[in-house]
């Protein structure tokens, strides 16, 4: 693997990390939080840090652009997947079906990659799957906010937190819902480009 591969190769590894944290039931919270925020953000930027890479040093690969999707699906769904068993601090902050929406979204985004790949052609990422990551970032950054404001919140200086934890909430499911809907339409785009390129052969 070259650098940028690298880089990629760490939010694998990091994703992770944050889950187990995340559901740590014997972790202080006010310990906890500034470690979540880390790990998520520093996952959010290595994702752009090794395209960045990728693009200025010309290290740009049929591996890599099979490999960024991929981690950034586990990455993600990694995310997802510790918000929506939040049920240590919180009663769940997404529901079941939007997030097994996203992870059928993937698995078939993963199945066109395989067809392509088979037909000699490597799928790298389009306009619509950058725009649908952007807004995972968002709704994870958003849910990760409310999980870590409930932690905060069972300091006694800091309950009046609890006062604004359910308007955050909200926002946290509307933009995951903006986001489904969002990987949909992107989806249905590279089934359109798969089809195309059935024509073709």
């Amino acid at each position: 693997m070259n650098f940028a591969d690298k880089l990629t190769f760490s939010r694998i590894i990091l994703a992770p990390v944050f889950l187990v944290l995340y559901l740590l039931p014997n972790t202080s919270p006010l310990w906890a939080v500034p470690v979540l925020i880390f790990l998520y953000v520093t996952s959010q930027v290595t994702d752009y840090l090794d395209g960045w890479v990728a693009r200025k040093y010309n290290l740009i690969s049929d591996f890599g652009k099979f490999f960024d999707p991929f981690a950034d699906t586990l990455v993600q769904i990694t995310f997802f997947l510790s918000f929506l068993v939040d049920g240590i601090w919180g009663s769940g902050i997404f529901p079941l079906i939007l997030f097994l929406i996203v992870v059928y979204r993937e698995l078939g985004i993963l199945l066109i990659r395989n067809l392509m790949l088979r037909k000699g052609t490597t799928m790298g990422a389009r306009k619509g799957g950058k725009i649908k990551t952007v807004a995972y970032i968002h709704t994870g950054g958003f849910a990760l906010l409310v999980s870590c404001l409930e932690r905060l919140s069972v300091y006694e200086i800091l309950s009046i937190l609890h006062l604004i934890i359910p308007y955050i909430r909200i926002t946290a499911f509307i933009v995951f819902i903006i986001s489904v809907i969002i990987s949909i339409i992107s989806f249905v785009d590279y089934l359109l480009i798969y089809q195309k390129a059935e024509k073709v052969t």
